[in-house]
Parts: C-alpha cells; structure tokens; sequence
C-alpha cells in the first residue's frame, strides 16, 4: 500500500487559545472553523490547528508545563514577492509575537526573516524566486 506524502494538519499546542487565534487574524489569516477545543485555519488544502497544549499534553499523556518553550522547529510561510516577506514581518509585533530574524538577503539567492508567535512557535517568512508559488498559492519546489 502506498500513501499520499503530504501534510494536512499541524497542530501548535498553545497557553492561550484566544490570544493565539488573535494572533494569527491580526496577520491576515481567516479562520475556517472551531471544532470543540480547535480553533483552526485554512492553508491552502492543510489546516493549522490551534489546541490548548495542557490538552494536548493529556491526550499524549504528559505532565503539565511539558510542552511550555521553543521546540527545535520552524514552520515555512512562503510569499510570492520579496517585499511581502517584511510586509508580513511588521503585522508580528503589533499582533504579540517576536521578530527573530529581520527581513534579509539569503545566500542561496532567496530573502527571508523569522518570528516567533505568543507560544514560541518559530516561522520563517520566504521569498524563493526559484520556487513561485502555484496559481492557488501552494508551494512548488523548484517549479514543480
């Protein structure tokens, strides 16, 4: 049996569920629906789930205050033009998060800049011009 190789779900477990959601409206993402205890958003066909992490960490069985902190992590947010990478960076601060890393030059001929939102979670903000993104928005690696 062979099983489609894709994403279609990444839950962050977060302190603050409202505040969290809050922060992800101010950065212009819509939200699509909240099942009981998510609160969630389109991706362009995956979800970022939104769960209080003391709930995720019942579910896997955790003590409390395990999943506080930074994971060695980074999620991807890709944009179609280099300028949107620093347009999407100054919605961060006002919304709570961190700006860990400036909108900047990077080697391998891209620009990018990293946040962190109200949990820590890290992302990094992209422009690849080798990669453009597909006409609904999805990423193409290489132009694929």
């Amino acid at each position: 049996m062979t099983f489609e190789q894709r994403v279609s779900l990444i839950t962050l477990g977060v302190q603050d569920i409202d505040a969290s959601a809050a922060f992800y409206e101010a950065l212009g993402w819509q939200r699509v629906y909240s099942p009981d205890g998510v609160i969630a958003f389109d991706l362009i066909a995956q979800t970022l789930g939104l769960y209080p992490a003391s709930g995720l960490e019942d579910e896997l069985g955790l003590e409390r205050g395990t999943l506080s902190g930074r994971a060695a992590a980074s999620l991807g947010y890709n944009v179609r033009e280099k300028a949107d990478v620093a347009e999407l960076l100054a919605l961060v601060e006002p919304a709570g998060g961190s700006i860990l890393k400036p909108a900047q030059d990077v080697f391998w001929g891209g620009h990018h800049g990293y946040f962190a939102d109200l949990d820590g979670h890290i992302w990094e903000v992209a422009h690849n011009p080798f990669s453009p993104l597909r006409d609904d928005g999805a990423f193409r690696w290489n132009g694929y």
